[in-house]
């Protein structure tokens, strides 16, 4: 496989530092990824050049500014094939893209005797929102359970699914297991029964080609810092008759069209509707570049490396005694381990000291730990810029803290 490991590396200016003495081995990216130079120079040239409040002004620089935060909401409609930008909010993160939805379409189309289906291994973002629907509107929130091997029990869904079913809210990949949901199987039974879908995609965009048209799905969420972009920027792609139905969730400035005190207010089109106030315009231009240099790599080659790169750490892992993996033997990005007894934080802090780093903890889905009956697992993660010799140095670093603390 032809691909520029040793280049892309040189990208990230974080990854040539030390930690502990030890070379860096970055193995969280699922929680946020780096940054390569390409992103952090292209926030600089804004802030530096080209700052201004956008959509406000009629002077030059205003108007650049409101043109090239445009040019990537246009950007992103092509990344992920939407069919138009205008079906594309710029929002936080995935949190917020999900709160939105919850807030928007849940309290205006959701109500008391209907139903929400989510499943047992989403992240607490795409739980909570959901709960807090059901609680304010009397609506019945149902969980589609696990399988043993970490895959969603499917022959439980014709029970969960109804007429009632007013949304399914499932992610396309777990943040924990790696598990890819069969998305067009679940889509295709909820469009049976008339309910409308929301993909969380935060752990997938980054590792794969995604197109929102071919899933049919009705609102697709992700994260811009999981995604080589600034952290505070993510995205809500929504139908347009979907975002046109629906009404603004925040109100202030950005998203009127005019504000009397005696008449009251008139909203703007969508998507702008949904974006009050000053938007992160710096994390916007990060996104773009962001997008432009996952593009330039090719989905396709990042796909096919990172697969290869996740069957050799499978294997490698296999090899460290007491270790359990947790999750299907196909997965994507992220592998949730854990070491005989010890507990996750102790694995974690040991290879911090050996210049690794992994995720430790709950992984916000409390939920799934409670499935596998544990407090915490190891999480370990891939990306663009991950090697083999990463992965030797983790396994090594499991045999050694075995040796040194046993079973």
């Amino acid at each position: 496989m032809n691909y520029p490991i040793e280049r892309i590396r040189r990208d990230f200016p974080v990854l040539a530092q030390q930690v502990n003495g030890q070379p860096l081995a970055y193995l969280d990216s699922a929680a946020s990824a780096q940054k390569p130079q390409a992103v952090i120079d292209r926030e600089v040239a804004f802030y530096s050049n080209e700052y201004a409040a956008v959509h406000r002004g009629i002077h030059t620089l205003s108007a650049q500014a409101t043109s090239a935060m445009e040019a990537v909401r246009e950007q992103v409609a092509h990344y992920i094939n939407a069919a138009s930008a205008e079906e594309i909010v710029f929002v936080r993160g995935t949190t917020e893209a999900i709160n939105l939805v919850a807030n928007s379409y849940g309290s205006a189309f959701i109500q008391a005797g209907d139903n929400i289906l989510i499943t047992e291994m989403e992240h607490h973002a795409n739980i909570v929102p959901w709960q807090m629907l059901a609680e304010r509107q009397g609506v019945e929130l149902r969980v589609l359970p696990l399988t043993a091997q970490g895959t969603l029990d499917l022959s439980q869904l014709d029970s969960l699914l109804d007429t009632r079913t007013r949304l399914l809210a499932v992610a396309q990949v777990s943040n924990v297991l790696g598990t890819e949901n069969p998305l067009e199987t679940l889509i295709a039974r909820a469009r049976a029964v008339g309910s409308t879908v929301l993909v969380d995609g935060a752990q997938a965009v980054m590792h794969q080609r995604v197109d929102v048209q071919a899933l049919d799905c009705d609102f697709y969420a992700f994260s811009g810092h999981k995604l080589y972009g600034p952290s505070g920027i993510g995205v809500l792609y929504a139908k347009h008759a979907l975002l046109n139905a629906m009404p603004p969730w925040e109100g202030g400035g950005a998203m009127i069209r005019d504000v009397s005190l005696t008449q009251g207010t008139r909203y703007a089109d969508e998507p702008w509707r949904f974006e009050a106030g000053s938007p992160n315009t710096g994390g916007i231009m990060g996104l773009g570049a962001a997008l432009d240099y996952v593009s330039t790599i090719g989905l396709d080659a990042i796909h096919d490396y990172e697969t290869a790169l996740m069957h050799y750490a499978l294997d490698a892992l296999s090899t460290v005694p007491d270790i359990t993996l947790y999750g299907p033997a196909e997965r994507k990005g992220v592998i949730a381990f854990n070491l005989g007894k010890h507990h996750a934080y102790d694995v974690g802090s040991f290879l911090d000291q050996y210049g690794i780093a992994i995720r430790t903890g709950h992984h916000c889905a409390m939920p799934l730990m409670a499935h596998y009956g544990v407090p915490s697992m190891c999480r370990a993660s891939l990306a663009v810029y991950t090697t083999r010799e990463e992965i030797d140095r983790l396994v090594a670093g499991l045999q050694r803290i075995h040796r040194l603390l046993g079973g």
